[in-house]
């Protein structure tokens, strides 16, 4: 692995780190910037890492056009022309240095998703900590370049690629400079169904190309992010709203604040779980260990007398001759009187 562990802001990415989590805002601000500033501040509240954003104008996405092409036949957005839904989503540029530096004096580490050359340029003069590019723009080997240059961490989904596309991906970040890549394992549907999610993708991605992995998930509820943690997922990124009745063009598929604190905790706990892999007992179970079988007198003995079968008895608690050694002491004499509910030790045995 070319790097296993970075920083974005001031928090480490890595398997010896705890989940990151992104709290991705998209097309959630509805339009008005003070309630996307609103939405960072809850995001960091409900225990965040960072927040995103993304950084396009609908005239680099595409164009204004009748023709059917132009038009989504199927899905969350079905009818909706490309251009009206960017148009209706998008993060307007005129609103990107307001929103880095309100980041900046909330002390919220922010980044943006570049769709194209002019984006990259502005995030970059802006001083974005990191890029991401998004799974429609994995095969823009260009705008991987461009990113690349910039001595950021990158992080890439990598939606509908396959392997030679994932190959390139990796091939050109790494030759042009980035050493901080992370690649997230995505299903590009809105929403995401978990029977699709292919969470082994994750695992996969990082011993074969020898990146960090990471999900980015688009399916309703925590669970393939959980999941994820298990399989190695370094960072997590999630659709975030404060109200889903409230609608959006990504609400139906973002999770809300007290899921957010949820999936925050929740990680954390299931990494910490996974972390230790010695034979060291835990404080809790060493304090347990005293309700194991252990060897007791049940009857009452004078010194020189026999031990057998009915004299002794594993039970617990476990403060007495481990269990194991119950056919090793039958036929021993005790070198003292014993009396019963008194342990088997090999101090009493001659």
């Amino acid at each position: 692995m070319k790097n296993t562990k970075f920083k974005i802001g001031d928090k480490f990415l890595g398997l010896d780190h705890a989940p990151f989590i992104i709290a991705e805002l998209s097309a959630n601000h509805n339009g008005d910037i003070e309630h996307a500033k609103k939405l960072m501040e809850i995001a960091v509240d409900c225990g965040a890492d960072a927040i995103k954003i993304q950084t396009y104008q609908p005239e680099t996405m595409t164009i204004r056009s009748d023709n059917p092409d132009f038009f989504i036949s199927h899905g969350l957005w079905k009818g909706r022309s490309l251009y009206d839904l960017y148009e209706a989503a998008q993060t307007p540029f005129e609103w990107q240095e307001e929103l880095f530096s309100h980041a900046k004096a909330k002390n919220i580490t922010l980044f943006s998703t570049p769709f194209d050359e002019e984006a990259v340029d502005l995030l970059t003069k802006i001083g974005s900590p990191a890029y991401k590019i998004s799974s429609f723009e994995n095969t823009d080997l260009g705008l991987i370049k461009n990113v690349a240059l910039r001595n950021k961490p990158v992080l890439i989904s990598t939606g509908m690629a396959d392997r030679e596309e994932i190959e390139n991906i990796v091939k050109v970040a790494h030759l042009n400079g980035c050493s901080d890549l992370l690649l997230f394992h995505c299903i590009s549907a809105y929403p995401a169904t978990l029977s699709s999610s292919n969470l082994n993708m994750i695992k996969f991605i990082r011993e074969e190309f020898g990146v960090l992995t990471g999900l980015s998930d688009h399916t309703i509820g925590n669970e393939a992010s959980m999941a994820a943690i298990t399989l190695g997922a370094v960072a997590i990124e999630k659709h975030f709203t404060l109200d889903r009745s409230k609608g959006g063009e990504d609400s139906a598929f973002s999770i809300e604040p007290m899921e957010l604190s949820n999936l925050v905790k929740k990680s954390k706990q299931l990494w910490e779980s996974l972390r230790n892999t010695s034979w060291e007992r835990s404080p809790e179970e060493i304090e347990n260990m005293k309700f194991r079988r252990s060897i007791y007198f049940v009857q009452s003995l004078n010194k020189g007398d026999q031990v057998t079968q009915q004299n002794i008895q594993k039970i617990r608690p476990g403060f007495g001759m481990p269990a194991k050694h119950f056919e090793d002491i039958i036929g021993k004499r005790v070198k003292r009187d014993v009396v019963k509910g008194d342990r088997v030790s090999w101090e009493v045995l001659e």
